[in-house]
Parts: C-alpha cells; structure tokens; sequence
C-alpha cells in the first residue's frame, strides 16, 4: 500500500531545506503534516537560515496543533518534534511519521508506526523517478548536516539500485 500522507519531524525538514531538497515532499506525498511544536523549532532559526526562512511560505504544508502527547509515547521521554510527530501518527495510522531520531524510530516500531528516515525519501524518489539517482541528494544532505555513516550510505545506495 503507497504512502500518501505523512507527519514530518524537524530534523528532516531542515536536512531537506538546507539541501535544496525539500520540493520532493510534495511530489511524493499528497499530505504533508507538519505539528505545530516542529514548526516552531525549524522557524526559531530566523532570516539565516535556509529551512527557517524558506517552511513558513511553501503552500504545500498543513500545520496542526498538537493537544496532548499520547502516553505510549510520553514514557520515551523523547523531544517535543518527535514526540508530537508520533503521537499523530498514533491516531494515523495511514500515516508514516518521517524521523531519523534512533529513539522516536525505537518508540514508532514498538508501537508499529510506519517510519521513514530521510535517506529513506530519496529511495522512494529514485524509485517514482524523480531523480535518476541518490548519491547526489545523500552526499547534499550529508552537507546540510545529516549525519549519514558509510554502512547506512551503502544500504541506501543498494536499496535504491544506485
């Protein structure tokens, strides 16, 4: 079953602004819901940064208010992003919650939520073709600060078919 909606954390948001990268969320996804606790943490940047300056006018992102954090996922003791993405992802389970946090992906597969990390998205558009290949997108978001090891590289390279 496609994934057509997602719930995006900040890390990923910002990775993605900063590389140049970030049009490819609305080609791949009809839904990009953004929380209002990870909005607040990529737009606290201001004018200099790339990701705070470029989110609050792309068109394509729905904001929504989180009430409360889920139990399930209060006990991982998690940031406030990750916490509101996989909390909304809990009531949506049509959803996958885009993180590369360790712990918020150790709290998602405990409550089978559907996680995709960054490299991930670059697969998924290698696989629609939207790009032609994913070396140039990791070695973009390895300059915008994503830490990606060589091991995890590979893996995303072979999963693609380079």
């Amino acid at each position: 079953m496609p994934i057509n909606r997602i719930i995006i954390n900040s890390s990923p948001l910002i990775v993605l602004f900063k590389s140049q990268q970030a049009q490819l969320l609305p080609q791949l996804f009809t839904e990009i819901v953004v929380p209002e606790g990870v909005f607040q943490e990529v737009t606290k940047g201001g004018e200099d940064d790339t990701a705070s300056r470029q989110l609050p006018t792309v068109s394509w992102i729905q904001r929504v208010e989180i009430d409360s954090i889920a139990p399930e996922v209060a006990a991982w003791d998690l940031g406030t992003g990750e916490s509101q993405v996989l909390s909304l992802a809990l009531k949506n389970l049509d959803c996958a919650a885009i993180v590369d946090d360790r712990a918020a992906r150790r709290c998602a597969l405990s409550l089978s939520i559907i996680t995709i990390g960054t490299g991930g998205l670059l697969i998924l558009a290698k696989r629609r073709e939207l790009i032609s290949s994913i070396s140039p997108g990791i070695q973009a978001l390895r300059n915008a600060g994503l830490w990606l090891s060589d091991n995890i590289v590979n893996i995303l390279k072979h999963q693609a078919g380079k």
